[in-house]
């Protein structure tokens, strides 16, 4: 059955997103190999599975201007949790910037929150 791998992910440097995932939202690393001329194969990918976040470090101009804007002014990625206090508690403590504060919709509890580049994403503990 065909799944969703990765998703291209830019960023302005692999090391400090590295830090970022695994340490404000609790992602595990799961390569960093080099691919020579200063390039590496980084990929990211949250505990609970689900497609990875392959970090492309931004090295055009265009690149560069889409660094966290990848959607727009939209939300970019959903994270599902299985229970969200826990995680908005740990991503808060790791000075993760909530855009609102936590809202229960028909399908779960939601927050906006940003990443160190300014994408948006929603945390998410689905009904």
């Amino acid at each position: 059955m065909p799944h969703l791998g990765h998703v291209t992910f830019l960023v302005h440097s692999y090391d400090e997103a590295i830090a970022y995932f695994t340490q404000a939202l609790s992602f595990r690393l799961v390569e960093d190999s080099p691919q020579g001329k200063g390039t590496r194969w980084v990929v990211v990918a949250p505990p609970g599975g689900g497609a990875g976040l392959l970090l492309a470090q931004a090295t055009t101009p265009a690149q560069v201007a889409a660094v966290g804007r990848q959607a727009g002014d939209r939300v970019f990625l959903f994270l599902h949790t299985d229970d969200f206090r826990r995680d908005r508690a740990h991503m808060l403590r790791q000075g993760v910037q909530f855009a609102e504060a936590p809202r229960d919709e028909p399908y779960g509890m939601v927050a906006v929150f940003t990443d160190l580049y300014g994408n948006r994403w929603d945390l998410l503990q689905p009904k």
